[in-house]
């Protein structure tokens, strides 16, 4: 059941968007080893999945996973992360959104497909790797992670790459999705969600 946006809703916003952020940020230093940074778009979401799946069960009306979705997208430009980080950011956003509003907000199944589509956020972390930004992006890595890092990063993204990074999104959300049904199950089933 949908209900009207209150003030506790940017309370729980805000709550679980920092904790969603400091979970993803923790595991992209990983990235530090350049394979690691190849598969965030799996490894991310797979941690970040119990966090996100609380705040699903919390999230009764649209537009709340599109606030989060333009905070993160806020933080990681000012991280460093060109422009496109809006439009993946965003475009995510919305798509969750929609799938848990045909969900009607109560249902698992939709939770755990959200969490597959909010995923797809992490490729605004990974397109300066490809289109239109590599060369620019990868040699301005250089002075602060090194040649060795920045041939390596260049070795393992291939332009074919992006598309199987689409798919580590979907497969590593999805997984983080059901860990976090799994672990949280008693709280989806106090907060009426089947």
């Amino acid at each position: 059941m949908e209900k009207k946006f209150e003030v506790k809703d940017l309370i729980t916003i805000g709550i679980f968007t920092a904790l969603y952020f400091v979970v993803t940020f923790v595991v992209a230093c990983l990235g530090f080893v350049p394979i690691f940074m190849a598969l965030m778009p799996l490894i991310g979401p797979i941690f970040a999945g119990i966090p996100l799946m609380l705040y699903f069960s919390k999230i009764k009306h649209f537009g709340m996973i599109s606030v989060t979705s333009i905070i993160i997208a806020i933080l990681m430009f000012i991280t460093g992360h060109p422009y496109p980080i809006f439009i993946f950011c965003i475009g995510a956003g919305l798509l969750t959104e929609l799938v848990l509003k045909l969900g009607n907000y109560e249902s698992i199944r939709h939770c755990v497909i959200g969490s597959a589509t909010f995923s797809l956020w992490l490729l605004g972390m990974v397109i300066a790797f490809f289109f239109g930004f590599r060369e620019e992006y990868f040699a301005s890595l250089v002075n602060g992670y090194g040649q060795e890092y920045v041939d390596t990063m260049m070795s393992y993204t291939p332009q074919w790459m992006f598309f199987a990074m689409i798919a580590m999104c979907l497969i590593g959300g999805t997984i983080g999705g059901l860990l976090g049904a799994k672990v949280l199950k008693k709280h989806f089933r106090k907060a009426g969600m089947a």
